[in-house]
């Protein structure tokens, strides 16, 4: 695929991404493995609902001034691709339901047909304290994918963190993963208020 189809692709799924409240303004990484040694990936200044030309970025595997205009995630995503064949598309994202059942839970079950179908139970993983998680992140997330084999890591109170051979399948997990917590906490919250009754 030629690189301005791949951005215009990222940029679509991040749109649709930004509208159901996965990306903040600024808040969030997306990105597509080009070459063995490069990837492209969002700017830091990259607004999710419009990211165009000057918002994606193409870095090398060997840093340079580019990775100064890169996305603060750019080493974690880096990380993956180093060290993961499979990963051609990573994402991070942080869906408020996934996030917020992720305050309160250590491991995600979901009730409903298509989170049992497609997900199974996931764990949710603790990073301890966050002052010096952004120095570890790009060890331990590639760390977890490789010991886990599996390719969504859910972050306590931080966010989700995603990797796939194919964009629209990462996606799709994404979605089901996050209504499937929708549904969870609906379910706690309609348990507690009939407990209160």
């Amino acid at each position: 695929m030629d690189r301005q189809n791949l951005k215009k692709k990222l940029s679509t799924l991040a749109l649709s991404m930004f509208r159901k409240d996965f990306f903040g303004i600024y808040h969030g990484s997306i990105s597509a493995k080009t070459e063995s040694n490069r990837f492209i990936i969002n700017t830091k200044e990259a607004i999710f609902d419009a990211l165009d030309d000057t918002s994606l970025i193409q870095l090398y595997f060997k840093k340079d001034y580019r990775w100064n205009q890169a996305s603060l995630d750019a080493r974690i995503h880096f990380s993956i691709y180093s060290q993961i064949s499979e990963a051609k598309y990573i994402c991070f994202s942080m869906p408020q339901f996934t996030t917020a059942y992720s305050l309160e839970h250590n491991i995600i079950t979901p009730k409903d047909y298509f989170g049992y179908q497609e997900l199974g139970s996931i764990d949710i993983v603790d990073p301890k304290q966050f002052e010096d998680w952004y120095d570890r992140a790009d060890s331990e997330i590639a760390y977890y994918f490789q010991t886990k084999k599996t390719n969504i890591m859910v972050i306590r109170g931080y966010g989700i963190y995603s990797y796939n051979r194919d964009l629209n399948e990462m996606a799709k997990k994404l979605a089901i993963l996050e209504k499937s917590c929708r549904l969870l906490l609906m379910l706690e919250n309609s348990n507690s208020n009939y407990e209160l009754d």
